[in-house]
């Protein structure tokens, strides 16, 4: 897959898209040159494993995206199998996961690149942490998008130090 650096203009658009692919790789980078069963391992006081992180932001990347196209999220989950959205399942593995994030990745890039304008809205879904009858910019997604994934590329760089002292900034 092509870096978005590659091919996206400094403007707002091109510079949001930039600081989540940066997130994005920060996340990815964690994983680079373990096991399967090291990136499923659970190191810390944390519950998280990187190969979870990773099948869970593309999971939140996906629902962002279909909450700004007003599409149906083809990836819900029930309550009862949250716990499956931080955990590689059935036959899933860190390359297919990745594969699928790459997929929704293009296809975010390819949604934000078409819209005729930053500040379209699309509204929030009902849920105690959202307002009541919310709508959202689109530039709030990505920045939103940004903050997510900078969360958990904090986890990331936790885990991967508990698990054999590499370190994300050197």
């Amino acid at each position: 897959m092509a870096h978005i650096s590659e091919e996206v203009p400094g403007d707002e658009r091109g510079t949001l898209l930039l600081f989540v692919e940066s997130q994005r790789t920060a996340i990815r980078e964690s994983l680079a040159g373990l096991t399967a069963e090291q990136a499923a391992s659970r190191p810390s006081a944390s519950e998280l494993s990187l190969s979870g992180l990773v099948k869970h932001v593309a999971g939140v990347e996906l629902t962002w995206l279909r909450m700004a196209q007003g599409r149906a999220d083809e990836s819900e989950r029930s309550p009862e199998d949250w716990a499956d959205a931080f955990r590689l399942t059935g036959d899933e593995t860190i390359e297919s996961v990745q594969a699928f994030w790459d997929e929704v990745t293009a296809e975010l890039v390819a949604f934000v690149r078409d819209l005729p304008s930053l500040d379209e809205s699309f509204p929030l879904p009902p849920a105690p942490w959202f307002p009541e009858n919310a709508k959202v910019s689109m530039r709030w997604m990505l920045l939103h998008l940004v903050e997510e994934f900078a969360r958990h590329a904090g986890h990331a760089d936790v885990i991967r130090e508990s698990l054999d002292g590499t370190k994300a900034m050197g």
